[in-house]
């Protein structure tokens, strides 16, 4: 029986009774046809590509005919989990004709489920305007990699009592623009559950406790699949794929540089007629 599709019904019903949420952040068809294959509930194409694909020092270059290319790549793997794409930098501070306009571009170009934006109160009234135009938004409060170079740095969050009451501000404000979740990253466990205590839609976790109503990582870093590989205390390592991945490649090499392979199993043989006739040098159709 195939696994029944994720839908914000489906993730409001979750948070209600206390079943947690699963969401993977992927960026191409492979990594998200496996996360599916794994049970994933949500699969969130996020601008991070620009630090984890693109090799960028943050995600403002990433651009929007980016992010639909790699969300397209998703969004063909997939047929249950939930797919959210991240709108990326500038993409939606104009004007709401504007934004709607971008918008509109990723759902029907990227054929994502909903949109994600980074921000709170100060973009509620886009959030408002995109919700009531008929696409799912969620939510990103906290550390937002966006603006990055304003808040100085990646910078715990709500460990004031200023910062807490932004948080809780900004949440409630996105809920209220009718966001159906918001991710809260690098925020302080105390602070984001008493945020997800407060508003009624979903919150899902990255670096900010376990109280929240779910947990995204990026597939990159929960399977070790980078070089070099930089730890962060929120992220747990669940595979070492890295070494798996240079490790086989430097046995092919090695394997290439002494001439084991490609051995008998791997190679393709002429008829021997066939042979006798090309040395020979001439056509079994001539004969």
């Amino acid at each position: 029986m195939e696994p029944k599709k994720m839908s914000t019904t489906r993730m409001r019903k979750m948070k209600t009774d206390g079943v947690p949420i699963s969401v993977v952040t992927a960026y191409d068809y492979t990594s998200a046809k496996l996360a599916e294959e794994a049970g994933v509930d949500v699969i969130l194409v996020g601008d991070s590509l620009g630090n984890v694909v693109q090799g960028q020092e943050s995600t403002l270059p990433v651009t929007l005919d980016e992010m639909i290319y790699h969300t397209k790549m998703v969004t063909r793997a997939i047929s249950a989990p939930f797919v959210v794409s991240d709108m990326p930098f500038m993409t939606y501070h104009g004007s709401i004709d504007q934004s709607l306009h971008n918008v509109g571009r990723l759902m029907r170009e990227g054929l994502c489920k909903a949109v994600k934006m980074e921000g709170g109160t100060e973009i509620a009234h886009t959030v408002d305007a995109v919700v009531k135009a008929g696409v799912p938004v969620m939510g990103h409060i906290g550390l937002t990699p966006q603006s990055v170079y304003q808040i100085g740095g990646y910078k715990i969050q709500g460990k004031t009592g200023v910062s807490a009451r932004k948080l809780m501000d900004d949440a409630k404000a996105l809920e209220q623009a009718g966001a159906f979740a918001i991710v809260v990253e690098l925020v302080t466990d105390e602070i984001a559950e008493e945020i997800t205590k407060a508003v009624s839609i979903p919150t899902i976790g990255i670096g900010a406790g376990v109280h929240c109503d779910g947990q995204v990582l990026v597939f990159h870093d929960l399977l070790q699949y980078a070089s070099p590989v930089f730890p962060k205390k929120f992220v747990k390592a669940y595979a070492n794929i890295g070494d798996s991945i240079r490790n086989g490649i430097a046995q092919y090499v090695q394997e290439v540089k002494s001439r084991s392979f490609p051995a008998q199993e791997h190679t393709f043989h002429a008829d021997l007629e066939l042979a006798g006739h090309l040395y020979g040098g001439k056509s079994p159709d001539n004969d």
